[in-house]
């Protein structure tokens, strides 16, 4: 149990209250605080101040000093409870911050799910890293998670995909004279393509009544593709759904809207009826001709998922998804579940740079920045840190020549340092974490507790950077650790002080809490820093 956790549970019990713990900023003052003695305020007819004072009198533990100060209750952690709290953490090892999963229906995770008509592009990076780490963390702290990818296999772009490679063809391979449509995609993959089905089919995979067999062919080498950018990054996506697949479930997922009385046809054309719940425009599910909507395929899917009974459903989209939203919602009603178990993170838009320009988009893509791409360019580590390093609402802009600064102004290199400078000091001082695991760290220096209880904070960092969706808040943490680790190195000498095992043991909790939340983030920590 965390050392916030301890702490609630005794506040709660002494105080008779559930209570909102806070960290005060200035730590000399306190780790702790609770602004109870305000929401009693009312109830009790006296001043927050007296209410606070009369509160504070009832604690009498050695794991903690209490005072009252304008209001709030202040706890500050005595030096044996946080020695005991890093030992606890020590022995977890990179178990540290932990916990059993107790329901692994808790999160069923989807995201990406790009159309597999190219490689990922600069667009679903965000959401890449966002949901891979979101998982990690979820299953690191005890929230049991599935995560899946949702094929876009059905529809137009599937078509278009096969006509791309089938023109190009004509043109590269027999040297025709084509006019492209409107709307094609295009880049060097596409030309591998054409020369892939060539060589396994012949020319005759090109004729138009083959057209959905080259498409199909194109798309598995696409998703080989996208697989393969996504395990270069660390990433590994537990299921594959394909959106065709469901289509013979249509009839039965209409059926069971028609049960609402929220769908109906006009003019041969069936809609939903979801301005009834917020929605601009009911929306059509099936043409008139017959042909399903893609709105039509997510609620088929949809209806899959939600009969997982799963607590929570997660969507990770792009912005531009947003008004989708309130449709599908309208849709999840209908068909008899809570609409309110779904949730949708939306990812703002990324710019990237080169030498402060706009990067150049890949001939391999034809119109955008590819994912491998960057990952030539800065490799996995700084790709994850840098796209989940600031809040999923804001609009994400970074310049890929700063993520190759080895100082401290590129972040990744920053924190990295910490980890390998603390692993230099053990070499230097001739000794291992395991010769200082017995010391005492009660006595620290006032500053030295505080070190101590910002490494040792890392699980409540965690955990709030998952209930809150805010995952940034991770990387925010481990600069601010670092900073505080180089800062207090800096002002102490270590090696060869009389108190160097006590110092030793406080860094290796610190390296412990940067190398656990890297991890978590799909990073390894470095233990020497490369020239």
């Amino acid at each position: 149990m965390s050392a916030k956790d301890t702490l609630k549970s005794e506040i709660s019990a002494i105080l008779g209250h559930q209570v909102v713990v806070e960290k005060p900023k200035d730590r000399a003052l306190a780790h702790y605080a609770t602004p109870l003695a305000f929401s009693l305020a009312k109830e009790l007819k006296k001043s927050p101040v007296i209410i606070a004072s009369e509160l504070a009198a009832k604690f009498n533990s050695p794991k903690y000093e209490v005072s009252a100060v304008n209001g709030y209750i202040n706890f500050k952690l005595s030096g044996e409870f946080l020695d005991s709290l890093a030992n606890d953490a020590l022995k977890s090892a990179e178990k540290f911050g932990s916990k059993e999963i107790k329901n692994p229906k808790n999160i069923f995770l989807e995201y990406i799910s790009a159309n597999p008509t190219g490689p990922l592009h600069i667009g679903h990076v965000r959401g890449a890293v966002y949901g891979d780490t979101l998982a990690r963390v979820a299953r690191h702290i005890g929230i049991g998670i599935h995560t899946e990818y949702y094929i876009n296999d059905a529809g137009n772009q599937i078509d278009l995909l096969g006509t791309s490679i089938t023109l190009r063809a004509r043109e590269i391979i027999f040297n025709e004279t084509v006019e492209y449509p409107e709307k094609y995609y295009r880049g060097e993959y596409i030309d591998e393509l054409a020369h892939a089905a060539y060589q396994k089919f012949g020319k005759d995979i090109f004729e138009p009544s083959r057209n959905l067999e080259l498409a199909e062919f194109g798309k598995d080498i696409v998703l080989d593709i996208i697989k393969k950018d996504l395990a270069d990054a660390g990433i590994f996506i537990e299921s594959w759904a394909s959106e065709k697949s469901y289509y013979d479930k249509l009839d039965q997922t209409l059926q069971r809207l028609e049960k609402s009385g929220e769908i109906y046809k006009k003019d041969g054309t069936t809609y939903i009826a979801s301005t009834k719940l917020g929605d601009d425009n009911d929306r059509v599910v099936v043409r008139s001709d017959g042909r399903p909507t893609y709105l039509a395929g997510d609620i088929i899917y949809h209806n899959v998922k939600f009969a997982n009974d799963f607590d929570t459903y997660i969507n990770i989209w792009g912005a531009d998804h947003h008004g989708y939203i309130a449709r599908l919602k309208a849709a999840i009603n209908f068909l008899g579940y809570d609409e309110n178990k779904l949730e949708v993170i939306l990812m703002q838009m990324v710019s990237l740079l080169k030498d402060g320009k706009p990067f150049k988009m890949s001939k391999r893509a034809g119109t955008s920045v590819l994912m491998s791409d960057i990952l030539a360019e800065i490799g996995s580590d700084a790709l994850r840190f840098i796209f989940i390093s600031k809040a999923n609402s804001s609009s994400l802009e970074f310049d890929i020549d700063e993520l190759k600064k080895q100082d401290s102004s590129n972040p990744i290199f920053y924190i990295n340092y910490a980890h390998a400078r603390i692993n230099q000091i053990f070499t230097k001082a001739g000794k291992s974490p395991e010769d200082v695991a017995n010391v005492s760290l009660a006595n620290l220096s006032d500053d030295g507790k505080n070190l101590l209880f910002e490494a040792l904070i890392m699980p409540e960092i965690l955990e709030d950077a998952l209930y809150q969706r805010s995952l940034h808040k991770i990387p925010d943490y481990l600069k601010g650790l670092s900073a505080s680790f180089h800062k207090f190195y800096n002002e102490n000498r270590v090696v060869g002080s009389q108190n160097e095992d006590e110092l030793l043991k406080l860094f290796s909790v610190v390296a412990l809490s940067i190398k656990v939340a890297l991890n978590l983030m799909g990073i390894k920590a470095k233990d020497i820093m490369e020239n």
